[in-house]
């Protein structure tokens, strides 16, 4: 049977569990995305009293170690129970005590085959079984480099609009001469369909008509002129002709 001593020094090195205020307080830190900075108790095993870490994530309560801790230096995450890790800072040289708690100013030796402290949750009943440490899980943390490498996911190509066919251009070139002459040129697109035909003046008149006054006045202008022209050269031929006409008489007789 232990001794009133022995069950007195039991009772005080108990861990303390992390309170549901501090829970709720990491947990709304975790919302933000700023993962708060937590403390390794000497209830923590494998990692040395007093390290921090940062808490990334909140596992499941009734897993026991539910609380998912990277060490700082290290890029793995590990399952931690809620008396492993204190939201205080300790002092130097200080001993850190579960749950935030202020060291004890006495020591019990603990027997060198120690297992784990087993971590329970505040609201379990006192009754519940202690359940055994469970292994250290290690989750991934992917590296910024590989991250920085991956190829980032192709944009959807946007949907080309339908391209309205294009009209070829026509350009039509209607060519007058002082003499009256008129010809006309074809391009279709970049091909030259029509080149150099030759339109009556009358046709060249009645176009221009159509399409615009201004069209018609220049149009006019330029037929005027050629019909002047022509009008001097006939009156130049007659004469020519009255003039061959008495040289003729002139030999005849």
């Amino acid at each position: 049977m232990s001794s009133p001593s022995t069950k007195s020094a039991s009772r005080r090195s108990a861990p303390r569990v992390l309170s549901e205020a501090e829970l709720a307080r990491i947990a709304g830190e975790l919302a933000e995305g700023k993962p708060p900075m937590v403390w390794f108790t000497s209830a923590a095993v494998g990692i040395e009293e007093g390290k921090s870490g940062k808490i990334v994530a909140l596992g499941d309560p009734a897993d026991g170690d539910f609380l998912q801790v990277r060490p700082t230096g290290s890029k793995d995450v590990l399952s931690f129970g809620p008396s492993e890790v204190t939201l205080t800072k300790p002092a130097r040289g200080t001993t850190v005590a579960p749950g935030g708690a202020k060291p004890a100013t006495h020591h019990v030796p603990e027997p060198s085959n120690r297992k784990d402290t087993p971590v329970t949750q505040p609201s379990s009943p006192p009754s519940a079984a202690p359940k055994p440490a469970a292994p250290r899980s290690l989750a991934p943390v992917p590296d910024e480099a590989t991250a920085a490498a991956k190829p980032a996911a192709p944009r959807p190509a946007k949907a080309t609009a339908a391209r309205k066919p294009k009209a070829p251009e026509v350009t039509v070139t209607l060519t007058g001469t002082a003499d009256g002459e008129w010809t006309v040129d074809v391009v279709n697109g970049k091909k030259r369909s029509v080149k150099g035909l030759a339109v009556n003046s009358g046709a060249v008149a009645q176009a221009a008509k159509i399409l615009h006054p201004e069209v018609e006045e220049v149009v006019a202008g330029i037929l005027e002129a050629a019909r002047e022209v022509q009008q001097a050269k006939v009156a130049q031929l007659q004469a020519e002709l009255e003039a061959a006409k008495r040289l003729l008489a002139e030999l005849g007789d």
